[in-house]
């Protein structure tokens, strides 16, 4: 397994954490120097905040570890394309990489905001696409 899809199991780990409190199962983490340094997952219900997404926790909780506002010399792995809002904040905290799983058709970043990025993050799709488009299908399945 390489390092990739290490971690972006490390994000899925956090996605089932979400979809076991009735969120949303999207997870994140943020990895830096090879450690992880932040976790986190939905939680637009818990806190009935549409600005609660795993990717925003993520960069957050990561900032405050580094003690700064840019994560340039950081990964954010996420098990979903991330949105626009997330995107936006993506850029403004110059993350190194980006890596995520499943891609969003409806709501992504690369359809609405394909420049929001900064231009030096380094963009990896689908990684364990699969897996993480199932864990999300299959959330949406039960509630329909």
């Amino acid at each position: 397994m390489n390092n990739d899809e290490y971690y972006m199991r490390k994000a899925l780990s956090e996605a089932q954490v979400a979809k076991d409190a009735d969120e949303i199962p999207v997870g994140a983490v943020v990895v830096c120097k090879d450690q992880i340094i932040a976790r986190a997952h939905n939680l637009t219900e818990t806190l009935t905040d549409v600005t609660a997404h795993a990717e925003m926790q993520a960069i957050t909780a990561a900032a405050n570890t580094l003690g700064g506002k840019y994560l340039n010399q950081c990964t954010l792995y996420v098990t979903l394309e991330p949105c626009t809002m997330c995107a936006g904040a993506i850029g403004w905290a110059q993350l190194g990489r980006l890596v995520y799983g499943a891609s969003d058709e409806k709501r992504g970043f690369r359809q609405f905001a394909p420049h929001a990025l900064h231009p030096k993050t380094e963009v990896v799709s689908g990684v364990l696409a699969d897996e993480c488009g199932n864990l999300i299908k299959d959330f949406f399945r039960t509630k329909r």
